[in-house]
């Protein structure tokens, strides 16, 4: 029956209705049907960073690549759980959002999204450049509880995706190493009649992740991190093994671009301020908030969410010693080595880029670090300061580097061979040398050497950076100083090697890019200039009109030059 007035007009629920319709069917037209008539929306094309044969980034088109279906589920369970109502994923062309997130959105990008995740709102980070930010330790700690990491964080916990939870008693055996009591709930998660053991370390309220099943579990707190009777087991679900794939993929099709992002390029030597009780307690603030959760309350890298870090423990700031630094081997590193490494992050591991820090608050932090937390205090009434009492030596000298080449890489692998850095990282750096097994840091955690393959480097991904790791070594690690046994120009020739070992690769799995050899040979030539996604090398199609290297334009700067915009360096 029709719903008129008595006067014989419609009444105003009627047009509410239609209004409604009208608005649902306007809504399905534009984000559903317009999108597929506008040819960019077809596309796969996007431009990425990959590394050259040479040890060079540089920016070339390429085309996205599929979820797989482990990320496909991933997507699956992000939808499901309403992840996508805080979340965004789409880097806008406007002020800020690049120097915040990374580069801009390209269409190719969002290919395989069906349906697009866009999202309307940003409650939480944008996730769209999420991928290798974190760690998978982090992603899990960030599940079970984000006030672990963050304590201002509104967003829900997400502990029902991991296996329920059960206490489990800590025994003794036979060797005598403390181990997991045998039961029918904790042989779901070990074997203990394995050969293989899995070191874990619970975390001071006794909160244990187990990474892997099916091997026999040994407790290892060398430094006292957990000194009870009985911890708390999670483990992992195909849920949320599936949901971390799947964030880890987000960003990835750009390639290697965080190796270019300028933040993880930043520099610093010497920078420091006076000592200021003001400062140090501005510090003790910012690292509450943002540095507790892994460090712990007395920085002795044992925090809540260490439970979950088992492969590259936090660093326990009251030992005093510092892997990444510019001073020479032995020495504690400087305000700007500090600066260097909180504003990067260190990349693979938990520790994020913290270049969203205001610099201040960065500053004040490293003041805590240095004259609170960095201190013995096995005497407590002398507590040994260690920036105090070992002030740190003058950083080395880094001059320029030399100009890549194919000679200057094969002497880097001849000095590679000559210095034997094969025994720990193996004949292809893959970091599976015969000595790899067994490697142990100064404090006795487990320490693998790093897969040289992967392109993801702790203390930078530039060549400096590697020449700089060769000269100081790493101190608390196996990895020692070159600087005396290997001339400069040959740890020059070797740091392009050790960055040639991740050449055309891919960032997140560490295959081998489809790439030609005649588009490798065009991206070998130092003289090809990519170091823009607008300057980004064009390979040559048969259904693709233009020279070969031609730039293409993308997001806003096809706008910008349709309307008269020049580049800076254009001009």
């Amino acid at each position: 029956m029709t719903p008129r007035r008595p006067d014989g007009r419609y009444g105003l629920r009627f047009y509410a209705l239609i209004a409604g319709f009208g608005c649902l069917s306007l809504a399905a037209f534009v984000q559903g049907v317009l999108p597929m008539l506008e040819p960019q929306s077809r596309t796969d094309k996007v431009t990425q960073v990959v590394r050259t044969d040479l040890g060079e980034l540089k920016w070339m088109e390429a085309r996205a690549t599929d979820y797989t279906p482990l990320q496909l589920r991933g997507r699956e369970v992000y939808t499901r759980e309403g992840c996508w109502y805080c979340h965004s994923q789409f880097v806008r062309p406007v002020t800020g959002e690049t120097r915040r997130w990374g580069p801009v959105a390209q269409a190719g990008e969002y290919a395989f999204d069906l349906p697009h995740l866009f999202s309307t709102r940003r409650i939480g980070p944008d996730l769209s450049r999420v991928g290798l930010k974190f760690s998978d330790a982090w992603h899990l700690a960030h599940f079970w509880d984000p006030r672990m990491l963050s304590p201002d964080s509104i967003m829900p916990r997400f502990s029902a995706l991991f296996s329920e939870p059960h206490t489990a008693r800590l025994v003794t055996d036979q060797q005598g190493r403390r181990t997991i009591e045998n039961t029918p709930e904790t042989r779901r998660l070990f074997d203990f009649a394995s050969t293989q053991t899995i070191t874990l370390t619970p975390n001071q309220a006794g909160l244990l992740y187990v990474p892997e099943r099916g091997k026999y579990p040994v407790i290892l707190t060398p430094n006292k991190e957990f000194t009870g009777e009985t911890v708390i087991l999670i483990a992992d679900t195909e849920d949320l093994r599936a949901l971390v794939a799947y964030l880890q993929k987000l960003g990835t099709n750009r390639g290697k671009w965080r190796d270019r992002f300028e933040p993880q390029q930043m520099e610093a030597s010497q920078t420091s301020i006076p000592r200021s009780e003001e400062w140090i307690a501005h510090g003790k603030n910012v690292y509450e908030r943002r540095c507790l959760g892994c460090h712990g309350v007395k920085g002795d890298g044992n925090g809540p969410a260490a439970a979950f870090m088992q492969k590259d423990r936090p660093r326990n700031f009251t030992l005093g010693v510092f892997k990444f630094r510019l001073t020479p081997s032995g020495s504690m590193p400087d305000d700007g080595d500090l600066l260097r490494t909180i504003t990067r992050g260190v990349r693979g591991t938990a520790m994020p880029s913290w270049h969203e820090l205001p610099e201040k608050d960065r500053l004040a932090v490293i003041q805590y670090i240095k004259y609170v937390l960095a201190a013995d205090r096995s005497k407590p009434d002398k507590p040994y300061f260690y920036f105090l009492e070992e002030p740190p030596l003058a950083p080395i000298f880094i001059g320029v580097p030399p100009k890549p080449s194919a000679e200057l890489i094969q002497r880097g692998k001849q000095a590679w061979d000559r210095a034997k850095c094969w025994e720990c990282h193996g004949r292809t750096g893959k970091g599976d040398g015969e000595k790899a097994a067994g490697l142990e840091d100064d404090f006795g955690f487990p320490i693998p050497p790093a897969n040289l393959t992967t392109g993801q480097f702790k203390s930078g991904a530039s060549v400096k950076d590697i020449f700089r790791t060769m000269s100081t070594g790493l101190s608390g690690t196996p990895m020692p100083s070159f600087s005396d046994t290997v001339s400069e120009d040959d740890r020059w020739a070797l740091a392009y090697f050790v960055l040639s070992l991740s050449a055309y690769t891919d960032p997140l799995t560490g295959q081998p890019l489809p790439i030609p050899p005649e588009q490798k040979a065009a991206l070998n030539d130092p003289d090809l200039r990519a170091d823009e996604s607008r300057q980004a090398y064009r390979p040559p199609e048969a259904d693709q009109p233009g020279q070969p290297g031609q730039p293409s334009t993308y997001a806003g700067e096809a706008w910008a030059r349709r309307h008269g915009f020049a580049f800076a360096d254009e001009r």
